[in-house]
């Protein structure tokens, strides 16, 4: 490889191990490391320096040529993918909230496409068909939103 294959490498091992800075302590160290780059990580948390904070993800860099990164780049993959699929589950849920406040009518699709029991549901549609107050109407809605959530949410999660 040339040297600028070389140091775009290098520069991408060095981004990786700055990433590893910002996972939670026990998905760190699930992860095959090595002591020196897991004592590393840990040091540049007691920093507080920029220059000091600078150098020492420099340092992490350099340990990181002598682990295998796929490992690594499997487990922000995993977690990219799982970042969207609760995206795409929000936004299904909002719309479905949607939905069924405009045509309660709805909740019979939502019942044959999910399997669900939708009593929790069709109770909250009728509170917020019956409220006028906008306060309590907003509560509902978000209500309505957390059931219409843990309904879609059901499949994945015994899946």
């Amino acid at each position: 490889p040339s040297k600028n294959a070389r140091k775009r490498e290098q520069h991408e091992l060095q981004a990786l191990g700055e990433q590893l800075i910002g996972l939670p302590d026990a998905t760190r160290r699930e992860l095959p490391l090595g002591d020196r780059l897991h004592e590393a990580i840990d040091d540049i948390h007691r920093m507080s320096s920029h220059e000091a904070i600078r150098r020492q993800k420099q340092y992490i860099g350099k340990l990181m040529r002598l682990v295998d990164p796929a490992p690594i780049r499997a487990l922000f993959a995993a977690r990219v993918a799982s970042d969207r699929q609760q995206k795409r589950l929000f936004a299904q849920a909002e719309r479905w909230r949607d939905r069924l406040i405009a045509e309660p009518g709805e909740l019979a699709e939502l019942t044959a496409e999910t399997g669900c029991d939708a009593t929790a549901i069709e109770r909250v549609l009728a509170e917020l068909g019956a409220t006028t107050n906008e306060r309590t109407e907003r509560h509902l809605r978000r209500e309505l939103f957390r059931a219409v959530h843990a309904v879609l949410a059901a499949p994945a999660a015994g899946g």
